[in-house]
């Protein structure tokens, strides 16, 4: 049974991506070529796709854009060596900045986190700028071993991420916010 406690995050499950064996497709974007390993499946994404996902059976992702533009969650994809001290200046850089929802993820490799930020309905370019503000601000404080999404030097088909694994920490409208 997928265990995780998804419902933190608002995801886009009319469809979701499969990874394969082989390169599926080529994208030749801005200069660059990609090769994606991932193959959309437009079909609802199930708890039983998600269960055979944790059980280690497939490997499943899911959009960050939807089909209208639009973006629910910023995301830190984080693979560095101190999560703790990641999720620490995070939240301070996001309660800082307004934040108040945001919840961070376990991977199935250790020290790698996914910090989803709770933005809501906001448009692609929107998301775009917001992403890389909150990235050159935190970068500031850490040395940067993250990627951050949605992001626009990429082709739209690789602004995805694997189902999150278990919670690591999240952060709720906090109670200290009415004492600032």
């Amino acid at each position: 049974m997928y265990s995780t406690d998804i419902s933190l995050i608002k995801m886009i499950t009319d469809h979701y991506w499969i990874k394969r064996d082989t390169i599926v497709t080529k994208h030749n974007y801005k200069g660059r070529v990609f090769f994606d390993k991932y193959e959309k499946v437009n079909k609802t994404l199930s708890r039983s796709i998600m269960n055979e996902h944790s059980d280690g059976k497939v490997t499943v992702a899911h959009s960050l854009i939807n089909s209208r533009d639009k973006v629910e969650n910023i995301v830190f994809d984080y693979n560095g060596r101190d999560p703790e001290r990641f999720w620490h200046r995070a939240q301070l850089l996001f309660r800082e900045e307004g934040y108040l929802n945001f919840t961070a993820y376990k991977s199935k490799s250790p020290n790698h986190l996914h910090l989803y930020i709770h933005k809501g309905h906001t448009t692609l370019q929107e998301a775009y700028q917001l992403a890389n503000t909150l990235s050159m601000k935190l970068s500031s404080k850490l040395p940067r071993e993250w990627k951050v999404y949605p992001n626009a030097d990429i082709p739209r088909e690789f602004n995805i991420l694997n189902l999150p694994g278990e919670v690591f920490k999240k952060e709720r409208g906090a109670s200290w916010a009415r004492h600032m």
